[in-house]
């Protein structure tokens, strides 16, 4: 038996934003318990299969030629020598490849993945400096390899606009900002801030930073006529499903995508132009194909974060109630993609302020095209309006964590909207304590040790929620008494399938070993993004909805019977492996005994999640309070993170092992975003000139301290679970919190990311 539910015609699936009766906002249980991954095991055993690890008979190899300059035309392309290399399949350029559409920028349509709107390999334009003019397959992947050094490209340079400062001489304004507007008025800010008694009026800046996550990324995609099966590194299944579908014109159910493991995303594991390039080969020749970048690959066809120049501008009385908050500035972008790195958007939420100036521009440059990297937007822009907040705190002679006390809004400051749940200050007074903060010197330069100053800094974190509508889940319980919820979703390593089974188990009332997660595949029930931390709420919001209809099937198959005879949704609870009278505790029966006096062997039930009005009617945001204590070498001027803690105010935890393991995480990337990383990108000719992790330097261990990691763990109301997002929040106000302890050890305000030996000396 198998049910559906439409949900947009009320009960059954009728969950509504307002979730305040959810019993498990009430109950404990396997939620929160810091339950080891359930995909565990299979990793350490080494059968979990990612995208470049299944096997098909008579497959061939992937290598990848790379243009050499920022824009112009190919004028020659001699691949003969590489077709006649030993173990040579095919050798594909523009002039070969199979008639393609370009694909769709992400967000223009349900099914649009593209990272860039760009035609893939149709023609001899070059766009930016390792653009793929060449595909190579090889029956080992050596043999591809060597293939592709043979082959010779000429180029037709034309003029390419690769200077920042070049750029920005012609601004652009975008329509829109992720759906917000770009510009942000209220009151006459420049005006407060003129008038104000104390002012900070900086700029900010910081660099490109390149994706680099462990697994390198990676697709086999195998044809079987007109059907197409695809095994990717994605954290967007239904997207790139439904995108290549399009690309290559065919029926969207003739294509399949599996990612059920993904070895870190962060936002660059989206649709590029490899897996695009893969499907094409391996329809041209035939054969199943596996392509998977190397570490260089990715730095010439992955984009990253993207450079911006913030101005951040406060206005303060003496008591550091704000008269003016602005925040401006300008990232680069090209024509050809949609990811403006919206600095401007935790300004919007943070802080009390009597007039706000928020605006972005946009200045197009000839580049690969930037894209979402955990927190984008965020994740930059906390650095330059914590610090300015920092040095209005110093300049006012207010502690930093008072300061943003007496800052605390008591709805959104430009919305209007109330708070969901707001629990910020709680976070700083938890971390402050936890911390030590009250043994911070005010003073700079004032703790040492020997060459060591020490110095302690202190940022907030904020992160907005999302929930994406459209997502569906399905349930089916069969007669041995277990359960599977099936949805197209994904785990990047995150703990999505571990918390989602505590969640289950909670939601029904059945033991989590009884339960099977299934996701990573676009053949399931529509899943969402693993992107913008909207996963959880958005599987929640599912799972609810369908255990709804689940429980309502349930009582239909009950029918007249005792001991549920009578009673309607309002009336039960799920428990002890069963539903029950929510206050006569003998009116119990098990799933089992239902479906067994049924004479069914299972029940499938299937439903979508309402439209996510909670967003509308409420300003809802995870917050946080960074601590970071270090130390600068007087004499080099070499940093050392010594201690960091994260106290953060995200909702209800569902899994505190693997929370707290996310929230390290960002931690540890925004480290490197504060010292580290940088992407160096050559303005003469358009080339990333440090494409290996030789020279792109992450953190490593020696580079990372001890994090400790707080939270409230108060369930938000308006939220599915009580749960907000936790993937991305754990970077945002990292860097201005290292920033601010730099200056506390030595007195120097250092404006420009990645804060370096160079600008320390």
């Amino acid at each position: 038996m198998s049910v559906q539910s439409d949900t947009s015609k009320g009960m059954p699936g009728s969950w509504q934003p307002a979730v305040t009766s959810d019993p498990l906002l009430r109950k404990h249980g396997a939620l929160g318990r810091p339950i080891s991954r359930v995909d565990g095991p299979l990793k350490v055993q080494g059968k979990a299969r990612f995208a470049a690890e299944y096997p098909y008979e008579d497959i061939c190899y992937a290598a990848l030629v790379f243009s050499k300059i920022a824009r112009g035309r190919i004028t020659a392309l001699d691949t003969a020598a590489a077709e006649k290399a030993p173990g040579v399949v095919l050798v594909m350029t523009y002039r070969n490849a199979p008639r393609m559409k370009a694909p769709s920028l992400m967000m223009s349509s349900p099914s649009a993945a593209g990272a860039s709107d760009l035609p893939v390999m149709q023609n001899d334009e070059i766009h930016w400096n390792g653009q793929a003019v060449a595909v190579v397959l090889g029956e080992t992947q050596e043999q591809a390899d060597y293939a592709a050094s043979l082959i010779a490209v000429e180029y037709a340079p034309l003029r390419a606009v690769t200077s920042f400062e070049e750029a920005k001489r012609k601004p652009r304004q975008l329509e829109t900002l992720l759906g917000e507007p770009p510009i942000l008025e209220i009151g006459d800010a420049e005006g407060a801030l003129k008038a104000s008694e104390v002012q900070v009026d900086n700029i900010y800046r910081t660099p490109r930073y390149n994706h680099n996550a462990i697994e390198l990324h990676a697709a086999t995609a195998v044809w079987k006529g007109d059907e197409l099966r695809v095994h990717d590194a994605t954290q967007m299944i239904d997207l790139t499903a439904g995108q290549l579908a399009d690309i290559f014109d065919i029926d969207p159910s003739k294509v399949r995508v599996t990612s059920p493991y993904v070895g870190g995303g962060f936002g660059g594991k989206c649709l590029w132009d490899h897996q695009i390039l893969a499907c094409a080969a391996a329809k041209l020749a035939q054969r199943p194909v596996r392509i998977m970048l190397s570490r260089e690959g990715v730095f010439r066809l992955v984009g990253g974060r993207t450079l911006t120049e913030q101005r951040v501008a406060l206005g303060a009385n003496a008591d550091g109630t704000l008269n003016a908050l602005i925040h401006t500035g300008i990232v680069a972008m090209t024509l050809h993609n949609s990811c403006p790195e919206q600095f401007t958007f935790p300004a919007r939420h943070l802080y009390a302020a009597k007039t706000f100036r928020l605006a972005q521009e946009v200045a197009d440059m000839d580049m690969l095209v930037n894209t979402f990297m955990r927190a984008p937007g965020e994740a930059i822009g906390t650095f330059a309006l914590e610090c300015a907040l920092d040095e209005l705190a110093d300049k006012l002679g207010i502690d930093p964590v008072e300061l943003r006390k007496r800052i605390e809004p008591e709805n959104d400051p430009t919305s209007g909207k109330s708070f969901s749940s707001r629990h910020l200050l709680d976070a700083y007074e938890k971390g402050a304590k936890q911390f030590g903060w009250h043994r911070r010197n005010p003073e700079q330069r004032r703790q040492r040790e020997g060459e060591w100053l020490i110095g302690m800094g202190c940022a907030t974190a904020t992160y907005p929620y999302y929930r994406f509508p459209g997502t569906a889940a399905s349930i089916r319980l069969t007669a041995n008494g277990r359960v599977t919820v099936s949805t197209a979703v994904h785990d990047m390593g995150m703990g999505t399938a571990t918390a989602q089974v505590q969640h289950i188990a909670a939601r029904l009332g059945i033991p989590a070993d009884r339960i099977n997660f299934e996701y990573g595949d676009s053949a399931l029930p529509r899943g969402v993004i693993a992107g913008g931390s909207t996963q959880t709420a958005s599987i929640g919001g599912a799972v609810i909805a369908a255990t709804e209809v689940f429980i309502e099937e349930l009582i239909k198959l009950a029918g007249n019977a005792l001991p549920l005879a009578g009673l309607s949704l309002a009336d039960v609870e799920p428990r002890d492996g069963g539903i029950g009278h929510r206050d006569d505790a003998d009116r119990f029966e098990t799933y089992e005994s239902i479906l067994r006096r049924s004479g069914r062997n299972e029940l499938v039930c299937q439903a979508e999640a309402p439209p996510p009005a909670e967003m509308e009617a409420f300003s809802m945001h995870s917050y946080g309070a960074q601590f970071c204590e270090l130390r600068v070498s007087e004499i080099t001027g070499e940093i050392r993170v010594t201690r960091f803690l994260g106290s953060f105010d995200a909702g209800r935890i569902l899994n505190a092992k693997t929370a707290t393991s996310q929230f390290k995480g960002g931690i540890v990337m925004g480290i490197g975003l504060a010292l580290t990383e940088e992407t160096n990108f050559d303005e003469r000719t358009g080339r990333v000139v440090n494409a290996s992790l030789a020279e792109y330097h992450v953190p490593v261990h020696m580079d990372v301290p001890q994090i400790d990691i707080l939270y409230t763990d108060v369930a938000d109301p308006q939220a599915p679970m009580g749960a907000r997002g936790i993937g991305e929040i754990g970077i945002t106000g990292v860097a201005a919190a290292v920033a601010n302890a730099v200056f506390n050890a030595t007195g120097r305000r250092v404006r420009e990311l990645p804060i370096t030996l160079d600008k320390m000396i």
